[in-house]
């Protein structure tokens, strides 16, 4: 019988309060493997931030003086700081959560101590070439200076993780010769499915009028970092296209969004788009609920849980066929594919959705049970345990 990993050592650029995918599949994961410690290794970046911290499962190791610059000074801090924590611990397993600042620490550390089995877990949306812009977007300065950082953690690896299908070709095309195995992320199925026995119609339609929608508006909802990849502009411009009693949610922070408000104001939207901003993850299922189609035309995605919350909350999907979505978005099966960078067809798939109640609930149905049977992080957590046991 194979003994289970007692204490993995965790390489991740940023945790918790952070808030992404890949944070969130940290967590979860972690929070379902009971027989194993967790120490995880990241940068500061929020001075705010306790430098050492017991998270749920994960005892964190914030490095860095509490600043942006943090996550580059990670591949010498978290090496140093590995070293230090595998001379007091003894370690079943470093785990790399992407390919990113702190995998290079993680390589690093695999060299000094390459006893230790190394797994990677790659969760990247993003295109590899989105590196280049820490060199002013040249592919040639990209290739000599940042790709070689980026594949030391893939020549080291003894395991490899994937979340889509289309992140396992990324990974081969990239020359690895260790096993891969496909462990999607996943949604707390339980938790997303309850709110449509715990928020009343009452509830749903107070949230509405607090958001100045009326009962009677289409409410479509993207949950998006406001990054360029999520192309929050283009269901924007697809408003223009629609009748004004359709409304956009757009819950999320990032970097983009003074712009999108700007384009929001220059095709005089302001009254049908809303600004959330930032929503704790708990809160999340509420809006989904209070929504009438998830929409997110993404111009790349590792995997999605967004979308998968959606699902198992209710509401009709649009996506893109990019990336892992792929893996569990059926055109009009699970949900409707949209064309990349195009409003027109956004807005199609919304007026279809509109106007056809059984498409409509056929596509909640089907992606509904769907997600519950594949994506559960329970069953999630028990495939990584798996994976950490190898």
């Amino acid at each position: 019988m194979v003994n289970s990993a007692k204490r993995i050592l965790i390489f991740s650029t940023a945790y918790l309060p952070m808030v992404g995918g890949a944070e969130i599949a940290i967590k979860e994961i972690t929070d379902r493997i009971s027989d194993t410690e967790f120490d995880l290794i990241c940068a500061r970046i929020d001075p705010s931030l306790a430098a050492v911290e017991r998270t749920g499962k994960v005892t964190v190791y914030r490095l860095g003086y509490g600043t942006k610059f943090d996550k580059f000074l990670l591949p010498i801090l978290g090496t140093r700081k590995a070293r230090e924590l595998i001379q007091k611990n003894t370690y079943d397993r470093l785990w790399s959560v992407m390919a990113g600042q702190a995998s290079v620490a993680c390589a690093f550390t695999k060299k000094l101590f390459p006893q230790i089995p190394l797994v990677l877990t790659l969760q990247e949306g993003d295109e590899e070439e989105y590196l280049a812009r820490y060199v002013g977007g040249n592919m040639f300065l990209y290739w000599l200076l940042i790709r070689p950082w980026h594949l030391l953690v893939f020549k080291r690896a003894d395991q490899i993780t994937v979340i889509s299908e289309y992140l396992k070709k990324r990974a081969e095309s990239n020359g690895v010769r260790v096993p891969i195995t496909l462990v999607p992320n996943g949604v707390d199925t339980e938790k997303f499915s309850m709110i449509n026995f715990q928020f009343s119609n009452e509830d749903r339609n107070a949230l509405r009028a607090s958001l100045r929608f009326s009962e009677t508006d289409t409410v479509l909802v993207t949950t998006s970092r406001l990054v360029e990849k999520n192309a929050v502009d283009d269901i924007i411009k697809a408003l223009v296209l629609l009748p004004e009693t359709v409304k956009l949610l757009v819950i999320g922070a990032g970097p983009l969004e003074a712009s999108l408000k700007a384009v929001a104001h220059g095709y005089q939207l302001q009254g049908r788009v809303v600004f959330q901003g930032f929503v704790p993850q708990a809160e999340i299922p509420k809006y989904l609920k209070a929504s009438d189609i998830f929409v997110r035309p993404s111009l790349s995605e590792g995997f999605g849980n967004s979308f998968i919350e959606a699902m198992v909350v209710g509401i009709p999907v649009i996506a893109t066929p990019v990336g892992g979505i792929t893996d569990f978005l059926v055109d009009r099966s699970t949900g409707l594919f949209c064309l990349t960078k195009d409003p027109k067809s956004i807005a199609d798939k919304v007026t279809l959705l509109m106007n056809d109640k059984k498409l409509r609930e056929h596509l909640v149905e089907t992606a509904r049970s769907m997600a519950v049977a594949k994506y559960d992080w329970s069953g999630i957590a028990s495939m990584m345990r798996e994976v950490f046991q190898k």
